[in-house]
């Protein structure tokens, strides 16, 4: 395992994120993931149901806010008297 926790991210997104958020979490490559699940909608049983409870059940990332670095002083152009 990753480590990680269990998270839809907010980068690389397809539709929900679940498949994304599954191959972080647990270290796959999430084009498998993707590619499984699209397989899996083909055969008979509730996978879509599944996904959409895991769209609703697993959080989002949270948002992120980047600080700005704080503005340099500026120096006055006026003359010195």
């Amino acid at each position: 395992m990753n480590g990680t926790t269990l998270a839809r991210p907010r980068e690389g997104r397809i539709i929900a994120g679940v498949c994304a958020g599954f191959a972080r979490r647990f270290g796959w490559n999430v084009t498998a993931v993707r590619l499984l699940a699209v397989l899996s909608f083909v055969l008979p049983g509730s996978q879509l149901l599944v996904y959409l409870i895991c769209w609703a059940v697993i959080p989002s990332d949270p948002v992120t806010v980047r600080s700005t670095p704080p503005a340099a002083p500026q120096e006055s152009t006026r003359p010195a008297a």
